[in-house]
C-alpha cells in the first residue's frame, strides 16, 4: 500500500512538472507586446514572439510591416525584403537609391551595409514610424542614409521638379490595409519612372493574392513595359528603364553578388527560381489611374500574406 502511495505521489509530481512546462512554453509562444502608439496616421504595435521582433499597423491581426530576428538582426526575415533585393540582379552597384516607405527600416539598413558608398534617401509619411524604427529595429541613418518625412507621391513630384535621378527606386509604402491608392496609379508610376536614370531600376512590393493583382500588373506594364514578377507570399515587381536584362545577365549578377547577399538571407538559391516575365493577366484589364483607383474598396481589410 505504501509503495503504491509513493508511486502515485511521484506520478503526480511528474504530471505537475510537465503541465508547468507546457504552460510556460505556451506562455513563451504568445506574442509579448512591448510598445504601442496611436500616431497621426495609424496605430503602431511592436511585439515579440518566437525569437522575432515585429511591427504591425492597425488592428492586431493586420499583416506584419517589419520583423527582425532577435538572435541575428542583420538577417532579413520576411520574404518581401530579400525579394526586393533581387533588384540588384538588374543593377548590382547602384550609387543613388530612393526607398519610399520605411517600416522598421530593415531594407535601408541592409542596403547601407551592402552598398556603403551609395546614397540612400528614404521617404516616410509618419514621424512616429521613424522613431519606432530607430528605437526598436536598429535603424540608424547616417550622412549617406537620410530620411524625409513626407507623403511619397508629394516627394516624387518635388524630386522630379528638382531634376533628381536615381539608379534604384524601391516602392514599399503600406498602410494597415494596402498600398495607398494614390500610389498605385499609372500617373504615379510614370512620375516614378521619370526619376530613374536611363538604366535605372524599379522594385515594387505588392500582394501576391490581391484582388487588384491583374489591374496592378497591367498598370505597371503600361508604365514600364515588361517586368520580372517574383511571387512568394508577397509579389515583387522588378523593371529597368531601358528594358529587362536577359536571364543570362541576371544569373551572372547573382553569382557576382552571392557572397554579399547570401549571409543576410537573400541568396540566389531562393531568388533566381522566382524570376518570371510571363504575362499573367487578361489583355483587356482596366488600368488603375488617378480617376480610377479603387484599391481600398477592392482589397478591404485584406492583409499581406507572409508579412
Amino acid at each position: 500500500m505504501q509503495s503504491l502511495l509513493e508511486a502515485w505521489k511521484v506520478s503526480f509530481k511528474v504530471a505537475v512538472m510537465l503541465a508547468s512546462g507546457l504552460l510556460a512554453a505556451g506562455a513563451e509562444a504568445q506574442p509579448r507586446e512591448i510598445y504601442q502608439e496611436k500616431s497621426l496616421y495609424r496605430n503602431i504595435l511592436v511585439y515579440e514572439e518566437q525569437g522575432l521582433r515585429c511591427m504591425k499597423f492597425g488592428i492586431r491581426d493586420a499583416g506584419r510591416q517589419t520583423c527582425i530576428s532577435l538572435r541575428d538582426p542583420g538577417r532579413l526575415v520576411l520574404d518581401y525584403t530579400w525579394m526586393l533585393l533581387g533588384a540588384l540582379y538588374l543593377k548590382p552597384e547602384p550609387s543613388s537609391i530612393l526607398v519610399i516607405g520605411l517600416g522598421g527600416g530593415t531594407l535601408p539598413s541592409a542596403l547601407q551595409k551592402l552598398l556603403p558608398r551609395a546614397s540612400i534617401e528614404t521617404v516616410e509619411i509618419d514621424p512616429s514610424v521613424v522613431a519606432v524604427a530607430r528605437r526598436f529595429f536598429g535603424f540608424s541613418p547616417d550622412a549617406n542614409d537620410t530620411v524625409t518625412i513626407e507623403d511619397g507621391r508629394v516627394f516624387v513630384k518635388r524630386a522630379q521638379r528638382q531634376g533628381k535621378r536615381y539608379d534604384l527606386v524601391i516602392l514599399d509604402a503600406f498602410d494597415q490595409f494596402y498600398i495607398p491608392e494614390h500610389m498605385l496609379t499609372r500617373e504615379y508610376l510614370l512620375e516614378v519612372r521619370a526619376l530613374l536614370k536611363p538604366d535605372g531600376v524599379l522594385a515594387a512590393n505588392t500582394f501576391s493574392s490581391s484582388r487588384l493583382y491583374d489591374a496592378e500588373s497591367a498598370t505597371y506594364a503600361s508604365a514600364f513595359g515588361r517586368f520580372y514578377n517574383l511571387k512568394k507570399n508577397n509579389r515583387v515587381i522588378l523593371a529597368r528603364n531601358d528594358g529587362l536584362p536577359a536571364m543570362a545577365q541576371i544569373n551572372a549578377h547573382a553569382d557576382q553578388l552571392e557572397a554579399r547577399l547570401q549571409p543576410i538571407g537573400a541568396g540566389k538559391e531562393g531568388l533566381l527560381p522566382l524570376f518570371s516575365a510571363d504575362v499573367q493577366w487578361p489583355a483587356n484589364t482596366r488600368l488603375l489611374t488617378d480617376q480610377y483607383s479603387p484599391a481600398n474598396l477592392l482589397n478591404g481589410s485584406q492583409k499581406p500574406a507572409g508579412r
